[in-house]
């Protein structure tokens, strides 16, 4: 969830590293829990700048499990987002794995057989606290390699202001009622852009998601099979050209419009509605806007369940340090530390007694309607090793899904995720 987040997401990257190691012994490939050993945790920067990066809790969580593990070593390195995924795959490709990586995505490194399964270095407990659904979005043909870390979910945001401006008393739980309203506000509150639909580059693949999802629809089939020209999907795309983009109640050309610009439109007071996730919470506090947030819209009424997004931790086996690795992580997943993380970024947790200890919290009540959202949420087809090149290909082509025929577009990425698939 690149920084991103909040891009949950991120919720952000070395060269070549040298790993101090014991030999392994068993068939698990593991060494004596009893050391001395040195962990090598490489983990993405969720700051952005010197006085908020994320070495500081890395450095903190390994300090304090040293003293209570003194054979165990853990050696901390930070990296930002932009580079994270370039240089680890370096560090692969050279053989200096690290034994723990906590990034954006997981499923490329069980491809190649890199990783523990996540029973394998974590225990029951800690299995048994994840919200469920994220522990399913960390499964590859039904075993869990990712490891949840921080989550996102995606809410719809409207400026009450210009509601009031135009007469509107409530938000919109329909898509009619969004077309509606988005025409009212074009008619009453000029200047300003009805409903921001993001279909550039940055996030194609989140906006088209969302929306897809209120006609029943989405990436993948029952089966798992990816089905992007659906009839759902081609009537959401139709119904998103024929209602929101040739009337003129968005974007002149979405497939050209980053969620970047939608999210700074809204926090100045210039766009109306949106799909957002927890970081524009405080992009419209500081611009001072006067925000709502609630379900998103659907075809028939608001969706019970919305788009989750998710960064994750793996662990590799080529050091052979399951045992110790264990160690580390289910000390790094206790609710003190796992609380620390996400209240440091403002993000939301993978796990039940965080988010039982967040929901409760006054300090959070902004974040409500997303708390009451996660345990729901669907995914892309995270654990499917072909679907960071389907993404690519959505990024770049699926927003002109409002602009030419629909079933073109989709029919178009639907075979290139077929030919991924069949050589992944």
């Amino acid at each position: 969830m690149k920084k991103r987040m909040i891009t949950l997401l991120s919720i952000g990257t070395i060269g070549a590293l040298s790993l101090t190691a014991c030999g392994s012994s068993g068939g698990s490939g593991s060494t004596s829990a009893d050391g001395p050993v040195t962990l090598k945790l490489v983990a993405a920067d969720y700051g952005d700048k010197a006085a908020n990066s994320s070495k500081a809790y890395w450095d903190g969580v390994a300090q304090a499990f040293q003293a209570a593990n003194p054979n165990i070593k853990v050696d901390v390195q930070v990296v930002n987002w932009n580079d994270i995924d370039k240089q680890v795959k370096t560090m692969i490709q050279s053989g200096n794995q690290p034994d723990i990586l906590q990034t954006g995505g997981y499923a490329d490194k069980v491809a190649d057989d890199l990783l523990y399964k996540a029973g394998d270095v974590l225990s029951i407990g800690v299995q048994a606290n994840f919200i469920n659904t994220f522990a399913k979005a960390g499964q590859v043909d039904g075993t869990q390699y990712g490891i949840p870390f921080v989550s996102s979910a995606r809410a719809f945001f409207y400026n009450k202001a210009i509601f009031a401006q135009a007469g509107i008393a409530d938000a919109p739980k329909t898509w009619d009622d969004v077309k509606t309203d988005a025409a009212l506000i074009k008619a009453k509150v000029p200047g300003v852009t009805p409903y921001a639909l993001p279909l550039g580059p940055e996030e194609a693949q989140g906006e088209s998601m969302m929306w897809e999802l209120g006609n029943g629809g989405g990436f993948t089939d029952a089966n798992g099979k990816y089905s992007l020209d659906s009839q759902a999907n081609t009537d959401t795309f139709n119904w998103l050209k024929t209602n929101l983009v040739d009337p003129g109640l968005t974007y002149p050309n979405p497939a050209t419009t980053d969620r970047k610009t939608a999210f700074a439109d809204f926090a100045a007071g210039k766009a109306a509605m949106l799909n957002g996730h927890p970081s524009l919470i405080q992009m419209s506090k500081d611009g001072k806007v006067d925000y709502g947030v609630t379900a998103i819209p659907g075809k028939a009424g608001a969706l019970k369940n919305t788009l989750g997004v998710a960064d994750w931790v793996m662990a590799f086996k080529k050091n052979g340090h399951r045992e110790q690795v264990k160690k580390f992580l289910d000390f790094a997943y206790s609710k003190e530390n796992t609380l620390k993380f996400d209240e440091l970024y403002n993000l939301m947790p993978v796990t039940q007694d965080t988010l039982r200890d967040m929901t409760g919290n006054p300090a959070h009540k902004d974040l409500a309607p997303f708390f009451a959202l996660l345990p729901s949420a669907s995914f892309y087809p995270l654990g499917d090793t072909s679907w960071d090149a389907v993404s690519a290909e959505i990024k770049k082509s699926g927003g002109s899904a409002v602009k030419d025929d629909p079933a073109k577009v989709l029919g178009d990425l639907q075979k290139k995720a077929q030919a991924a698939a069949a050589n992944k």
